[in-house]
């Protein structure tokens, strides 16, 4: 994944599509695969989905540099399982973490995560946010990929996971950091 030339905007990382669509009796959450360094693709097939949590209950994905991610994904499990079914409250805990430690003010990255109750983005500022419509894009295709799944998900017959699958097309198509390798992760009602 890269980044734009302003390192501290996590809004605008470049090399990822990450989706999550809440729907009717379930949320599905979809990354595509690819990372690019600079305008070369490095990896076609990387996993930027994941299920974490103790019992695995809880979705994330994310944008940005993958170290930080990854570290960002640690620590939000650590929270989960102090604070386990708290999934908001964890969240805010590394809110508060991420803005004030000094280390992890310095990662560079953005995190979706949901439940089967609720959805929230992650960043870097402090901001634990929850969508009023239950979609959230983030990364250099995620906007694309809000646009669309906000069209289809009124679609009658569609799934969370079928409005993800859609959307996530649409946006591979547009943005040339989002490839159509997309992994999908479910809770609740599948497609």
């Amino acid at each position: 994944m890269t980044q734009n030339p302003s390192p501290h905007d996590p809004v605008g990382w470049h090399g990822t599509t990450i989706l999550c669509v809440r729907g009717k009796g379930g949320v599905a959450m979809a990354g595509d695969g690819q990372v690019s360094l600079g305008q070369t693709v490095i990896k076609a097939n990387a996993r930027k989905v994941r299920r974490i949590g103790p019992s695995g209950g809880v979705l994330a994905g994310f944008a940005g540099a993958t170290a930080d991610a990854f570290t960002l994904l640690e620590r939000l499990e650590a929270k989960l399982e102090r604070f386990p079914g708290q999934l908001e409250r964890a969240c805010v805990e590394l809110a508060k973490d991420w803005r004030t430690d000094r280390y992890l003010r310095r990662l560079e990255a953005m995190m979706a995560v949901a439940d089967a109750e609720r959805s929230f983005t992650l960043t870097g500022n402090g901001d634990v946010l929850e969508p009023s419509d239950g979609v959230i894009g983030i990364g250099s295709g995620g906007n694309y990929a809000l646009a669309a799944a906000r069209a289809l998900i009124d679609i009658p017959g569609l799934s969370a996971e079928d409005v993800a699958r859609r959307a996530m097309a649409i946006a591979a198509e547009i943005c040339v950091y989002t490839n159509h390798n997309v992994i999908i992760e479910t809770i609740g009602e599948a497609g």
